[in-house]
């Protein structure tokens, strides 16, 4: 039995070979104080050190995270005071998340700067980053929402499934106006809330979680001030300057010029996920998001972060973006199963994140195997004549 599946097409091939990076950066904050540091950062770093085994890296210390704050806070209970039998996170924990967020951040800097020092820049390299950007996006969300938890003071799980799903939209958007545009905007919010959560977990090392139980006028909670932030950033710094760059690139004529009907279309499978997950979360027979939020975080970030990668691999190789990936007909019979057998419906939604962890480990591996192949290359080492 053949275990790798060639999910590249030859047609996706050939437009990784053609490709040619481009982006735009323009955050002050990214300009003026983390380019330089980055700058400073990757000196230190050994030439032999491939700029994929920096990525890789990076994300790793995202996924320690999770699971540091998954084993002693699993259900989002150790910041309510009210429940003894959920004892609180140790002050360390919030100290190691953010060492291990900054280092994440810092890799995922020089990475790039890493390839260019190297001369091993290459469409591998920025597929790998971003593919697995697309999944930290869930990762250190989840992650903050420990500092809250599900108290007086901050959201209930429904409301922080939206959150996320806030962080999720803005994310694709990126990618989907490069999409259309052929050029990487880097969003502003991005740099300024990867220090905004290096910070949150930093003043809760030394202060606690009770820093975060008070209410600002209105009886606005810390919880929900982030939760406004967050939705306000959206509406006011990200998805205007997408309408707006995508619109502008058919004006000027410089963007991939597609039809309306080809422009959106990577919004259909997004679309969709989010239609089934949300139906099924909200209906939910047995109230499944109360009974283990965490699991359904993961399930919905990975299967989301599948469905980013797809399109990340469609614009980046020119080629036309799947409708409907075929990740989403497990997920969509888990829930017609969930409402049919509803005694068994918890179970369900594990068998849906044990078949989405493993299926999208098995897209990317074959994905990255393949373009290694094809391209001649090893994904954490750099061959001779490059170094």
């Amino acid at each position: 039995m053949k275990l790798e599946v060639d999910y590249l097409t030859q047609e996706h091939l050939m437009g990784f070979e053609n490709y040619k990076y481009s982006s735009l950066d323009t955050s002050p904050l990214s300009i003026y104080v983390m380019h330089p540091f980055w700058n400073k950062v990757v000196e230190y770093c050994p030439k032999w050190v491939a700029p994929n085994l920096l990525t890789f890296t990076g994300f790793l210390f995202t996924v320690v995270n999770f699971l540091m704050f998954a084993s002693y806070d699993y259900y989002y209970y150790a910041s309510s005071d009210n429940i003894p039998e959920y004892p609180n996170i140790p002050r360390w924990v919030y100290a190691m998340a953010a060492f291990n967020i900054f280092m994440a951040y810092t890799l995922d800097g020089i990475d790039g700067k890493q390839a260019r020092r190297t001369q091993t820049s290459g469409p591998l390299g920025e597929l790998f980053d971003h593919g697995l950007d697309s999944w930290t996006a869930m990762l250190i969300t989840v992650c903050m929402y420990s500092v809250f938890g599900r108290t007086d003071h901050s959201v209930a799980p429904l409301r922080m499934y939206f959150i996320l799903w806030n962080v999720f939209i803005n994310f694709y958007l990126s990618h989907w106006e490069k999409y259309n545009t052929g050029v990487l905007f880097l969003p502003w919010g991005y740099d300024a809330s990867m220090l905004a959560t290096i910070i949150v977990f930093v003043l809760t090392t030394f202060a606690g979680h009770e820093a975060w139980k008070f209410e600002l006028p209105g009886g606005i909670s810390a919880g929900i001030m982030f939760e406004i932030l967050l939705y306000v950033s959206a509406l006011v710094s990200n998805l205007p300057m997408v309408v707006w760059n995508i619109y502008k690139s058919y004006r000027d004529k410089t963007g991939k010029m597609r039809s309306f009907p080809e422009a959106v279309r990577p919004l259909v499978p997004a679309t969709i996920f989010f239609t089934i997950a949300t139906f099924w979360v909200i209906y939910s027979p047995n109230n499944i998001m109360e009974k283990d939020p965490r699991m359904i975080y993961f399930a919905i970030g990975t299967i989301f972060s599948n469905i980013c990668c797809r399109l990340i691999v469609s614009q980046m190789s020119n080629t036309r973006c799947e409708i409907f990936p075929w990740i989403l007909i497990p997920v969509a019979g888990a829930v017609a199963c969930s409402f049919m057998v509803p005694s068994i419906e918890l179970e369900i939604m594990y068998l849906v994140s044990i078949f989405a962890l493993v299926a999208h480990i098995h897209y990317g591996t074959c994905v990255v195997r393949q373009m290694c192949h094809h391209f001649r290359i090893y994904t954490f080492h750099i061959r001779e004549h490059s170094e």
